[in-house]
């Protein structure tokens, strides 16, 4: 079992940014693909951006690409997401991820291992 912990979210102005972090720890060698979802008041869970550590591949969501970037330091099991440019529709919770591939992360998203979440608001 793969446990995930994030951190730093926090409130930030718009057009201001943060960066997220997310440690992996536990059975991470069962999980090659890991990624950022959020969840905003009253929606659903959108997935944001995700990569294999197979590979280095990354996907971002098109409602953040050109300002927000994920990266990872195996050495240290753990991902990042790099938030530039915020807006107050970045608000969100957001969610760190973990599934045995890519398509397991975005399709089946039910299935995914899943941090506690970390709160993300931007004030206009």
């Amino acid at each position: 079992q793969v446990q995930l912990v994030e951190s730093g979210g926090g409130l930030v102005q718009a057009g201001g940014s943060l960066r997220l972090s997310c440690a992996a720890s536990g059975r991470t060698f069962s999980t090659s693909a890991m990624g950022w979802f959020r969840q905003a008041l009253g929606k659903g869970r959108e997935f944001v951006a995700g990569l294999t550590s197979t590979d280095g591949m990354t996907w971002v969501a098109d409602s953040v690409k050109g300002r927000f970037t994920i990266s990872t330091d195996n050495a240290k099991n753990m991902v990042f997401l790099q938030m530039n440019s915020l807006r107050p529709e970045d608000t969100a919770v957001y969610y760190c991820a973990a599934a045995v591939t890519m398509t397991s992360l975005t399709k089946f998203a039910w299935n995914n291992t899943w941090g506690q979440g970390t709160q993300v608001t931007v004030s206009s």
